[in-house]
């Protein structure tokens, strides 16, 4: 890596501490059994400790200047593929269909600059058993913040009404090269099945509304709703109109969702 040359523009740090990667891999809980997918994986620093774990890898590089780099420090195994490109561009709904294993795994350490499209498309596309992620730690504080915390929003509630998120552990920006300008966090999201049998998009559209304008209240930010329907569910739960979306959790979404139905 001595001679090459990052871009900002891809958002290219590279983990060089190996004692976090190891860290990440044993949080991981790799088996055989999990079909592993990593977005961004660089020089391979971690995607080397997770190949000969699993049962096989997707890795999706956009930097094809990477590709003799990662075949070197990979080509001892057969059990990966390479895809070059924009991760975003991808089609990767059916590759549950296509890699028939019991698990499917996320782990990664993300690009700051596209951190939460990535999240999105793959929640949305393939709904992964586990994602460990490795992001901006002021990300990570919003992925796995609560209610009533400024950090708390539109994302946290997202995310939380399909799993369990815990932020693991912080990484000082030490760790990188080149060296960012903030620190990261690695993230667990472990999936769930809070919303059950629930109608996502009109969940997700429900929640959106709610915190359209965060400086307002429920009123305003849902007025599209019947409100005196809503008022009486939100009193239920100790809140009313004048309540604002970040004071309300995960849960009492879901269920005041449910509820005005």
């Amino acid at each position: 890596m001595r001679n090459f040359e990052f871009k900002k523009s891809l958002g290219q740090n590279f983990i060089k501490d190996d004692n976090i990667i190891d860290k990440i891999v044993k949080y991981s809980n790799i088996d055989k059994d999990t079909l592993v997918i990593e977005v961004g994986p660089g020089a391979g620093s971690l995607s080397k400790k997770i190949i000969p774990l699993c049962g096989y890898a997707l890795l999706y590089e956009i930097d094809t200047r990477l590709a003799p780099l990662l075949d070197e420090t990979l080509g001892a195994n057969n059990n990966y593929k390479v895809i070059y490109g924009d991760f975003l561009k991808q089609d990767i709904k059916n590759i549950k269909q296509e890699y028939k294993y019991k698990k499917v795994y996320v782990v990664a350490n993300l690009p700051y600059y596209i951190t939460t499209p990535i999240i999105q498309k793959l929640v949305n596309e393939i709904y992964p058993d586990k994602i460990l992620i490795m992001v901006q730690e002021e990300v990570a504080d919003r992925l796995s913040a609560s209610s009533g915390g400024k950090e708390y929003g539109m994302i946290s509630v997202m995310l939380g009404s399909k799993y369990d998120i815990k932020k693991l552990f912080k990484v000082s920006r030490k760790c990188f090269v080149p060296m960012p300008n903030v620190d990261s966090a690695v993230v667990e999201l472990v999936k769930n099945d809070k919303l059950g049998n629930k109608n996502l998009s009109e969940f997700e559209k429900f929640i959106k509304n709610a915190f359209q304008f965060k400086r307002k209240n429920l009123k305003n930010n849902l007025k599209a709703y019947d409100l005196v329907k809503l008022e009486k569910v939100l009193n239920k739960y100790g809140y009313n109109l004048s309540s604002r979306a970040e004071e309300i959790s995960v849960t009492e979404f879901i269920n005041i969702f449910d509820e005005m139905k």
